[in-house]
């Protein structure tokens, strides 16, 4: 059996210190693998996005391991960490945060320049995806030009352009209404099974946590099993 893409053991966060310090997990453990979409609920405040934030090595824990695709990341220096983020993990918001002056195949094609892509390569990629996602036909509007569920899915394109291995979304669908919300929530999932990334999504939408492989909770800072 291959590992997982994605796996934190005996995770510990906490903020401040002494009588003020707030710990938000402590040993926590979870695993998402290949082509698996995992969904956490929890009250506001119970650590979701904390979760997020660390299994996207934009936070580092006092204690425990998290590694992406293999690789321990606890004493990777901050190089080491950007590397490994830019290349292997995308990250979609609860806002869409696309760049406003450039189109929507523009703004996929953005992160795949960065990564060092030929512009025809990611111009093609991008493309690809947006058409995956059923708005290949939006590629050459700008944000402003787009509904709230095609700019999402913009953003959901742009977070698997350089083939991502974990794939991470806070409230992807929050701002969204429930019939779009459930369009973009079904984008999502069908792109990370296609492209077998590991999927770790926050939402306070139980009917479309259900319709993830896996739901999980926050509980006294440990990560448990939950079922709807």
């Amino acid at each position: 059996m291959s590992e997982p893409h994605l796996r934190l053991t005996d995770v510990h966060r906490q903020y401040g210190t002494g009588e003020t310090s707030i710990r938000v997990l402590e040993k926590a453990n979870l695993s998402v693998s290949s082509g698996e979409l995992v969904a956490i609920v929890a009250p506001s405040g119970a650590g979701k996005s904390t979760l997020l934030h660390l299994s996207g090595l934009l936070e580092r824990p006092q204690s425990g391991e998290i590694e992406i695709t293999g690789t321990k990341t606890f004493h990777l220096n901050e190089r080491g960490r950007t590397l490994l983020r830019r290349h292997t993990i995308g990250y979609v918001y609860q806002f869409h945060h696309l760049l406003p002056e450039f189109s929507a195949l523009e703004n996929v094609s953005i992160p795949q320049l960065i990564a060092g892509k030929r512009q025809a390569d990611a111009n093609r990629r991008s493309l690809e995806l947006l058409e995956l996602l059923g708005i290949g036909n939006r590629a050459s509007h700008r944000p402003a030009e787009l509904s709230g569920g095609e700019q999402q899915r913009v953003a959901i394109a742009r977070a698997a352009a350089n083939h991502p291995q974990v794939i991470l979304a806070d409230e992807p669908t929050g701002n969204l209404d429930p019939a779009t919300s459930d369009l973009v929530f079904s984008a999502l999932r069908e792109l990370i099974r296609g492209e077998g990334a590991a999927g770790l999504i926050a939402t306070h939408n139980h009917d479309l946590a259900r319709r993830a492989d896996r739901i999980v909770t926050i509980r006294d800072g440990l990560v448990s099993d939950l079922v709807l």
